[in-house]
């Protein structure tokens, strides 16, 4: 019996219908995929390579499909950190006409990697402790715009380097629900249920050899709680003074800036006799510093990369006598003659081991390790060319790195 697929999408790619629809997921040939690291899911998901560019494409019941391509949607354009979906394709039958399951498409992020091929690489001791910072971060963005994720883990996050730290995208939205407003209860359960996951998934790293095995699994799922809360208390948490001291006004907006939040609105109101006054934020939204930077320089990067790109242009600017111009045409020079030439200096074929933030990062962080060693400020230049020569030679290329077969690592059943 003939197929008959049906796309949804909203701009449908026609190479989708060059893909062996007719196969089941798990049997496609190895000539149409990418070799990209697979995290563990309860469905069979590939990676394949289409039109100069990576999809993932994830078997799902066809009710399931829909919903969960149509929340992807809802996060992305409220500017969530999300993967992009790209479509839904149902109708698919088996040469026999058996009907196989309805597939969702969504854009494979670049740079990312799930939790297992991170550990499977030599990281940092404090690893652990960056990924549930940054997954905090995203439970918090997520719950501020109202979705409820009903699944957290570590499993259904992807991971980006965001210069010494790391970013986190939420990759699994099927069990997920977006509400005007969630409950404090809500909350406290997508809570509970991360902090449950992690442990178990902890667990998983340890018993495979992958973790440490005097981690405490248990204190760093506690830890997740403890930075989450901190973090929303600090975003949505009413603050009480003097009329006298209004500069603490200005001071609770540079301290949500510093966590990489801007202030849509605040909602200030002072008692009967206006001897104090009360200050909340009413309307939060993360990433101050990438949108500065975006605003500046047209640079589109991570929250941290571009507090750290903004830092070297502010150094620039005074290190030039600039202060008093225009931040705008300050940037431009910066970005003309500082980050641009110190990207195109190194190799081509070394390029895509790193973002070129991430990888602008990394070189000034080398530049002040040798210039502390040689006791002088050292050219960006020269900097370059040892941080090539040192530092990114070595480093495993893209494919070396997302070739690894997360799911083929040892793993066992968690609690």
């Amino acid at each position: 019996m003939p197929q008959s697929l049906q796309i949804t999408a909203a701009a449908p790619d026609p190479a989708l219908l060059d893909l062996p629809w007719h196969i089941p997921l798990e049997e496609w040939p190895d000539d149409v995929l990418a070799a990209l690291p697979r995290g563990i899911s309860r469905h069979v998901v590939r990676f394949v390579r289409l039109s100069g560019r990576v999809i993932a494409v994830k078997e799902i019941g066809e009710t399931v499909a829909y919903r969960e391509y149509e929340l992807l949607r809802a996060l992305n354009r409220l500017g969530v950190p999300s993967v992009e979906p790209v479509g839904v394709i149902t109708g698919r039958r088996a040469p026999d006409g058996e009907r196989l399951e309805a597939v969702l498409v969504t854009k494979h992020l670049q740079f990312s990697l799930p939790y297992r091929a991170l550990f499977s690489q030599t990281l940092q001791p404090d690893t652990i402790t960056r990924l549930i910072d940054a997954l905090a971060v995203l439970m918090v963005r997520l719950h501020l715009t109202g979705f409820y994720w009903g699944d957290v883990s570590l499993s259904n996050t992807l991971f980006r380097r965001d210069a010494e730290t790391f970013a986190a995208y939420l990759v699994d939205a099927e069990t997920g629900d977006l509400h005007e407003r969630l409950s404090d209860g809500q909350r406290a359960y997508d809570l509970e249920v991360a902090r449950v996951n992690i442990i178990g998934e902890l667990m998983d790293l340890e018993a495979g050899e992958l973790l440490e095995s005097d981690t405490d699994t248990v204190a760093i799922g506690g830890a997740l709680v403890e930075r989450y809360t901190e973090l929303w208390d600090t975003l949505t948490g009413a603050e009480q003074f003097e009329t006298g001291e209004r500069w603490r006004v200005a001071a609770r907006i540079e301290q949500l800036n510093r966590l990489g939040f801007d202030v849509g609105e605040l909602d200030i109101t002072t008692d009967v006799d206006g001897t104090t006054v009360r200050i909340q934020p009413k309307v939060v939204d993360a990433g101050h510093h990438s949108r500065r930077l975006m605003r500046l320089t047209g640079l589109d990067v991570q929250e941290n990369q571009a507090r750290r790109l903004l830092n070297d242009l502010d150094a620039y600017r005074a290190a030039t006598d600039r202060q008093g111009e225009d931040e705008e045409f300050v940037a431009h020079d910066w970005l003309t003659t500082v980050f641009e030439p110190a990207v195109r200096a190194v190799p081509r074929d070394m390029r895509g081991k790193l973002e070129p933030a991430q990888m602008f990062h990394e070189l000034l962080d080398h530049r002040w390790y040798i210039s502390s060693e040689q006791n002088r400020d050292v050219p960006m230049g020269e900097a370059v060319a040892s941080y090539v020569e040192n530092v990114l030679r070595s480093r495993p290329d893209e494919k070396a790195v997302l070739g690894i077969e997360t799911g083929t690592l040892p793993r066992i059943t968690g609690p």
